[in-house]
């Protein structure tokens, strides 16, 4: 492996405006994967702005001036490629794969959309696609049981004013109360060639990648006072555990237990990570050992630890388990908390060397497809301005020592500073006696 950690090729260049190009050759098959990440997500969003950076993931399949509706997608599908997009709270990325020979088309597509869709973008698709994102919200946080689970823990994690405090599917009133103008002038703000990460992995060389990005993206003009996101690396310290009680159409008790940790890409979120796959990883964690296997609390396929990878802020780590047929949400919550609370007395070696384990055969599988290894370098390239560092991670999980696990635990983990989110089913009221 070379001394960066990364097994390929890493070349990087920079266009004159701005723009951030990082190419790995790998001639394996005859496939290309384009990835662009933009420095833009929920935690840039102003007062009022809230949903906007995921209102742009959806917008930006909708036309742009040389693009007509739905082109987008027809054309890179019409050539045997794929594509999507995503929002999360620190960026925007939007991804295609298409064979090598058509390289050319994907970069042009990035292009037209990046430097033209304000031109392009009507009150119609505006209000169309405004729609589309309230269905979503439907779909996937309101009218599934536990679903808005992220939409109340965020709150309950991160004060008022913090850029973690609210979702990235954001307020419907935001949404619905901004003008066309005010989301023109967001993607001028924030879709800027300086603002973004071109990644390009497969079969291209790097002199042809550079020299694509420069026809295509090199006349868009940079922007030169792009806002920066608010500074959320040093939140106001929790000092009293936080609960809230929600009764809703569930099958089943579910607890959240939620804790602040550290900023991902830091040595104590490393071992954050080793921790919560020791925890909560699979029929060998020591959740399922404990509560679904032992005792008995739980069902197997529902418990789970998981850290959520954010890096502008300490990130959160949540642990959560349902409950068996019979079990209440107290004896359920009391079990995990016992786990979680033991953790302070550390791992046992054989727990740290399975986390290992997996941590190494999920990093080997993100970066097994061009897909995978082009958003890895995206993001390092965009958070912490150096793709190669995509090849710390895997070491830095490996070199994981049984004290760190236990440091973070005793630290990160302390009942004080707890969240905990606890479902009831509506039947889980007692019914009243009949006469």
């Amino acid at each position: 492996m070379p001394p960066n950690g990364f097994p390929w090729p890493i070349e990087t260049a920079r266009l004159d405006n701005g723009l951030r190009v990082v190419v790995s050759e790998d001639r394996t098959a005859p496939v290309v994967a384009v990835n662009l990440w933009y420095d833009v997500g929920s935690r840039h969003e102003p007062d009022g702005q809230t949903g906007f950076a995921h209102l742009f993931e959806h917008l930006m399949f909708e036309g742009s001036v040389h693009v007509p509706k739905t082109e987008h997608m027809r054309l890179i599908q019409g050539s045997g490629g794929s594509l999507n997009a995503t929002t999360n709270p620190d960026r925007t990325n939007y991804f295609e794969t298409v064979p090598a020979e058509h390289l050319e088309l994907a970069l042009w597509l990035e292009a037209d959309r990046m430097g033209g869709l304000v031109p392009a973008l009507t009150q119609e698709t505006l209000d169309n696609q405004r729609e589309v994102v309230k269905n979503e919200r439907r779909q996937r946080y309101e009218n599934v049981p536990y679903g808005d689970a992220w939409l109340r823990l965020l709150p309950l994690l991160y004060p008022p004013g913090h850029p973690y405090h609210h979702a990235t599917i954001g307020s419907m009133a935001d949404l619905n109360a901004a003008a066309l103008e005010t989301f023109q002038a967001f993607h001028s703000t924030y879709y800027a060639p300086n603002n973004a990460v071109l990644s390009v992995v497969g079969d291209a060389t790097a002199a042809d990648v550079f020299a694509l990005a420069d026809k295509y993206f090199g006349g868009l003009a940079p922007r030169a006072d792009i806002p920066p996101a608010p500074d959320g690396t040093r939140p106001a310290p929790v000092t009293a555990a936080v609960r809230e009680t929600v009764t809703a159409d569930v099958p089943a008790p579910r607890i959240y237990l939620a804790h602040r940790t550290y900023p991902f890409g830091s040595r104590e979120y490393d071992a954050v990570t080793v921790l919560a796959t020791a925890l909560g990883n699979g029929r060998g964690s020591r959740l399922y050992q404990r509560l679904a296997d032992g005792a008995r609390l739980a069902q197997p396929d529902y418990v789970s630890a998981y850290g959520v990878d954010l890096a502008h802020a300490p990130a959160p780590l949540i642990v959560s388990a349902t409950a068996r047929d019979g079990i209440d949400a107290a004896a359920l919550e009391a079990g995990l908390v016992e786990v979680v609370d033991e953790l302070a007395a550390g791992i046992t070696a054989d727990e740290l060397d399975r986390a290992k384990a997996l941590l190494a055969t999920a990093w080997w599988r993100q970066v097994s497809t061009v897909a995978g290894r082009a958003d890895s370098l995206s993001r390092y390239a965009t958070q912490f301005g150096d793709p190669a560092r995509a090849g710390e991670r895997l070491p830095a999980w490996q070199a994981v020592t049984l004290d760190e696990v236990t440091a973070v635990a005793t630290e990160a983990l302390r009942p004080e500073t707890r969240v905990t989110l606890t479902y009831l089913p509506e039947d889980s009221r007692l019914p009243e006696e009949s006469a």
